[in-house]
Protein backbone atom coordinates (compact mmCIF):
# COMPACT_ATOMS: atom_id res chain seq x y z
CA UNK A 1 0.00 0.00 0.00
CA UNK A 2 1.14 3.33 -1.41
CA UNK A 3 0.78 6.47 1.25
CA UNK A 4 -1.19 9.25 -1.29
CA UNK A 5 1.70 12.79 -0.76
CA UNK A 6 -0.71 14.19 1.81
CA UNK A 7 -0.41 11.50 3.92
CA UNK A 8 3.11 11.92 4.42
CA UNK A 9 2.97 15.16 6.29
CA UNK A 10 2.23 14.15 10.12
CA UNK A 11 0.05 17.28 10.00
CA UNK A 12 -1.95 16.99 7.16
CA UNK A 13 -5.43 17.05 8.66
CA UNK A 14 -4.46 19.70 11.48
CA UNK A 15 -3.33 22.31 8.12
CA UNK A 16 -7.31 21.06 6.68
CA UNK A 17 -8.51 23.84 9.53
CA UNK A 18 -7.68 27.17 7.94
CA UNK A 19 -6.87 29.30 10.79
CA UNK A 20 -4.94 26.68 12.90
CA UNK A 21 -0.16 28.05 11.41
CA UNK A 22 1.08 24.70 12.65
CA UNK A 23 4.31 26.35 11.17
CA UNK A 24 3.92 28.97 13.89
CA UNK A 25 3.76 26.01 16.32
CA UNK A 26 6.56 24.46 15.02
CA UNK A 27 8.91 28.04 15.69
CA UNK A 28 6.64 28.78 19.19
CA UNK A 29 8.71 29.22 22.23
CA UNK A 30 6.71 27.35 24.84
CA UNK A 31 7.37 27.35 28.50
CA UNK A 32 5.06 24.59 30.59
CA UNK A 33 5.25 25.04 34.48
CA UNK A 34 5.01 21.31 36.30
CA UNK A 35 5.48 18.19 34.98
CA UNK A 36 2.87 15.81 37.08
CA UNK A 37 -0.69 14.56 35.46
CA UNK A 38 -1.57 17.89 34.29
CA UNK A 39 2.39 18.36 32.32
CA UNK A 40 1.97 14.98 30.72
CA UNK A 41 -1.15 15.51 29.37
CA UNK A 42 0.25 18.76 28.08
CA UNK A 43 3.14 18.25 26.42
CA UNK A 44 1.58 15.15 24.90
CA UNK A 45 -0.83 17.46 22.99
CA UNK A 46 1.54 20.03 22.52
CA UNK A 47 4.11 17.64 20.69
CA UNK A 48 0.94 16.13 18.79
CA UNK A 49 0.06 19.33 17.91
CA UNK A 50 3.58 20.58 16.08
CA UNK A 51 4.84 22.47 19.18
CA UNK A 52 8.69 21.78 18.99
CA UNK A 53 10.10 24.28 20.99
CA UNK A 54 9.42 23.32 24.82
CA UNK A 55 10.95 23.83 28.26
CA UNK A 56 10.03 21.69 31.24
CA UNK A 57 10.06 23.01 34.55
CA UNK A 58 9.79 21.01 37.64
CA UNK A 59 11.41 20.66 40.95
CA UNK A 60 9.82 16.53 42.10
CA UNK A 61 10.64 13.25 41.05
CA UNK A 62 8.18 10.27 40.22
CA UNK A 63 6.81 8.38 43.05
CA UNK A 64 4.14 5.21 42.40
CA UNK A 65 0.54 7.44 42.17
CA UNK A 66 1.97 9.27 39.66
CA UNK A 67 1.89 6.29 37.25
CA UNK A 68 -2.08 6.16 36.49
CA UNK A 69 -2.36 9.44 35.44
CA UNK A 70 0.97 10.28 33.90
CA UNK A 71 1.10 8.68 29.93
CA UNK A 72 5.27 9.14 30.19
CA UNK A 73 6.32 7.59 33.63
CA UNK A 74 6.75 4.12 34.15
CA UNK A 75 7.31 1.59 36.98
CA UNK A 76 10.87 1.68 36.54
CA UNK A 77 11.65 5.10 37.42
CA UNK A 78 11.62 6.18 41.20
CA UNK A 79 11.98 9.59 43.27
CA UNK A 80 15.38 9.71 42.21
CA UNK A 81 14.09 10.43 38.55
CA UNK A 82 13.45 13.92 38.11
CA UNK A 83 9.99 14.33 36.40
CA UNK A 84 10.92 16.90 34.09
CA UNK A 85 13.82 14.79 32.84
CA UNK A 86 11.74 11.44 32.07
CA UNK A 87 8.69 13.94 30.50
CA UNK A 88 10.96 15.16 27.96
CA UNK A 89 13.22 12.29 27.12
CA UNK A 90 9.96 10.66 26.44
CA UNK A 91 7.48 13.06 24.89
CA UNK A 92 10.80 13.48 22.33
CA UNK A 93 10.02 10.21 21.08
CA UNK A 94 6.55 10.92 19.62
CA UNK A 95 8.61 13.54 17.02
CA UNK A 96 11.80 13.25 15.96
CA UNK A 97 12.09 17.10 15.13
CA UNK A 98 10.56 18.26 18.89
CA UNK A 99 13.49 20.25 21.41
CA UNK A 100 12.18 19.50 24.63
CA UNK A 101 14.47 21.31 27.46
CA UNK A 102 13.82 20.10 31.09
CA UNK A 103 14.58 22.25 33.92
CA UNK A 104 14.61 20.29 37.54
CA UNK A 105 14.05 23.37 39.48
CA UNK A 106 11.24 25.84 41.75
CA UNK A 107 9.35 27.83 39.28
CA UNK A 108 10.77 30.41 41.83
CA UNK A 109 14.19 30.03 41.07
CA UNK A 110 13.78 30.88 36.57
CA UNK A 111 15.36 33.51 34.96
CA UNK A 112 14.52 32.83 31.96
CA UNK A 113 11.28 34.28 31.00
CA UNK A 114 12.04 34.92 27.16
CA UNK A 115 8.92 32.64 25.64
CA UNK A 116 6.22 33.04 23.53
CA UNK A 117 3.44 31.56 26.12
CA UNK A 118 3.38 29.64 29.40
CA UNK A 119 1.42 26.83 30.38
CA UNK A 120 0.97 26.43 33.90
CA UNK A 121 0.29 22.78 35.37
CA UNK A 122 0.75 23.71 38.71
CA UNK A 123 -0.38 22.47 42.73
CA UNK A 124 -0.61 25.39 44.28
CA UNK A 125 -1.11 29.33 44.98
CA UNK A 126 1.73 30.74 45.76
CA UNK A 127 4.03 29.32 42.56
CA UNK A 128 0.58 30.19 40.19
CA UNK A 129 1.08 33.54 41.53
CA UNK A 130 4.21 33.70 40.65
CA UNK A 131 4.19 32.70 37.47
CA UNK A 132 1.32 35.20 36.48
CA UNK A 133 3.11 37.81 37.83
CA UNK A 134 6.31 37.07 35.72
CA UNK A 135 3.66 36.51 32.49
CA UNK A 136 2.27 39.93 33.32
CA UNK A 137 5.13 41.67 33.94
CA UNK A 138 7.25 40.36 30.25
CA UNK A 139 3.77 40.83 28.31
CA UNK A 140 3.72 36.60 27.83
CA UNK A 141 0.35 35.03 27.48
CA UNK A 142 -0.37 32.57 30.16
CA UNK A 143 -3.02 29.49 30.04
CA UNK A 144 -3.17 28.67 33.85
CA UNK A 145 -4.86 25.00 34.45
CA UNK A 146 -6.06 22.69 38.02
CA UNK A 147 -7.97 20.17 38.92
CA UNK A 148 -9.73 18.66 41.83
CA UNK A 149 -11.12 15.64 41.23
CA UNK A 150 -14.25 15.78 38.53
CA UNK A 151 -13.57 19.25 38.55
CA UNK A 152 -10.85 21.44 36.55
CA UNK A 153 -11.06 24.91 35.65
CA UNK A 154 -8.84 26.88 32.83
CA UNK A 155 -8.06 30.75 32.48
CA UNK A 156 -6.15 32.58 30.00
CA UNK A 157 -4.84 35.34 31.22
CA UNK A 158 -3.70 37.76 28.35
CA UNK A 159 -1.87 41.14 28.36
CA UNK A 160 -3.77 44.00 30.30
CA UNK A 161 -6.69 41.72 30.56
CA UNK A 162 -7.71 39.94 34.07
CA UNK A 163 -4.45 37.53 35.64
CA UNK A 164 -4.83 35.36 38.09
CA UNK A 165 -4.53 37.67 40.93
CA UNK A 166 -7.61 40.17 40.35
CA UNK A 167 -9.67 37.32 41.75
CA UNK A 168 -7.95 36.46 44.53
CA UNK A 169 -9.03 37.05 48.01
CA UNK A 170 -8.26 36.56 51.71
CA UNK A 171 -9.16 32.65 52.06
CA UNK A 172 -6.80 31.99 49.20
CA UNK A 173 -3.93 33.75 50.77
CA UNK A 174 -4.62 31.59 53.96
CA UNK A 175 -3.36 28.39 51.77
CA UNK A 176 -1.07 30.35 49.18
CA UNK A 177 1.93 28.14 50.16
CA UNK A 178 -0.05 24.80 50.76
CA UNK A 179 0.79 22.53 48.05
CA UNK A 180 -2.08 20.91 46.83
CA UNK A 181 -0.59 17.75 45.23
CA UNK A 182 -2.06 14.34 44.97
CA UNK A 183 0.82 12.50 45.58
CA UNK A 184 1.81 14.63 48.54
CA UNK A 185 5.91 14.11 47.54
CA UNK A 186 7.17 17.23 49.11
CA UNK A 187 9.27 18.35 52.15
CA UNK A 188 6.46 20.80 52.42
CA UNK A 189 2.81 20.33 54.12
CA UNK A 190 0.93 18.91 51.68
CA UNK A 191 -3.18 18.11 52.07
CA UNK A 192 -3.92 15.21 49.06
CA UNK A 193 -6.66 15.54 46.84
CA UNK A 194 -8.63 13.92 44.34
CA UNK A 195 -7.41 13.02 41.05
CA UNK A 196 -8.18 11.19 37.80
CA UNK A 197 -7.31 11.42 34.38
CA UNK A 198 -10.62 11.95 32.37
CA UNK A 199 -10.78 15.59 34.19
CA UNK A 200 -6.74 15.59 34.14
CA UNK A 201 -6.89 14.83 30.41
CA UNK A 202 -9.97 17.20 29.42
CA UNK A 203 -8.40 20.31 31.46
CA UNK A 204 -5.08 19.67 29.57
CA UNK A 205 -6.86 19.93 26.38
CA UNK A 206 -8.73 22.73 27.01
CA UNK A 207 -5.53 24.81 27.61
CA UNK A 208 -3.34 23.39 24.80
CA UNK A 209 -6.34 24.49 22.28
CA UNK A 210 -5.78 27.80 23.79
CA UNK A 211 -2.38 27.83 23.09
CA UNK A 212 -3.20 26.63 19.49
CA UNK A 213 -5.35 30.51 19.42
CA UNK A 214 -2.77 32.40 20.72
CA UNK A 215 0.46 30.95 18.59
CA UNK A 216 -2.02 31.03 15.20
CA UNK A 217 -2.64 34.76 15.69
CA UNK A 218 -6.29 34.34 17.35
CA UNK A 219 -5.96 35.19 20.81
CA UNK A 220 -9.93 37.55 20.70
CA UNK A 221 -11.02 33.74 20.24
CA UNK A 222 -9.58 32.58 24.05
CA UNK A 223 -11.61 32.11 26.76
CA UNK A 224 -11.76 35.55 28.20
CA UNK A 225 -13.24 34.65 31.80
CA UNK A 226 -12.81 31.57 34.23
CA UNK A 227 -13.87 28.49 32.84
CA UNK A 228 -15.15 25.95 35.15
CA UNK A 229 -15.94 21.90 34.19
CA UNK A 230 -17.90 19.70 36.18
CA UNK A 231 -17.21 16.25 34.90
CA UNK A 232 -20.01 14.47 36.98
CA UNK A 233 -23.24 16.75 35.55
CA UNK A 234 -20.68 17.22 32.08
CA UNK A 235 -20.98 20.88 31.71
CA UNK A 236 -18.59 23.50 31.63
CA UNK A 237 -19.48 27.58 32.84
CA UNK A 238 -18.03 30.28 32.08
CA UNK A 239 -17.78 32.92 35.64
CA UNK A 240 -16.90 36.65 33.72
CA UNK A 241 -13.43 37.98 35.25
CA UNK A 242 -12.27 41.68 35.54
CA UNK A 243 -9.14 43.40 36.03
CA UNK A 244 -8.95 44.31 39.67
CA UNK A 245 -7.96 47.78 40.71
CA UNK A 246 -6.12 46.50 43.74
CA UNK A 247 -4.15 43.99 41.59
CA UNK A 248 -0.20 44.96 41.62
CA UNK A 249 -0.08 43.71 38.46
CA UNK A 250 -2.04 46.32 36.94
CA UNK A 251 -0.78 49.35 38.38
CA UNK A 252 -1.98 51.97 35.65
CA UNK A 253 -5.35 50.65 37.24
CA UNK A 254 -4.47 50.57 40.55
CA UNK A 255 -3.42 54.47 40.58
Amino acid sequence: MKAREYDTDRFDRMRRIPWLDVDAFHRARCLVVGAGALGNEVVKNMVLAGFRDITVIDMDGIVASNLSRCVFFRDSDDESTPKAEVLASRASELDPDVRITPIVSKVQDLENWDCDVILGCLDNISARLHVNSHAMYHKVPYIDGATDGFRGKVQVVLPGGPCLECSMNKSHMNVMDQRFSCTGNSMMYVPKTASEITTTSIIAAIQVREAMKIISGKPDTCLRNVMYYDGLSGTMQDYELSVGRGCPNHEEISE
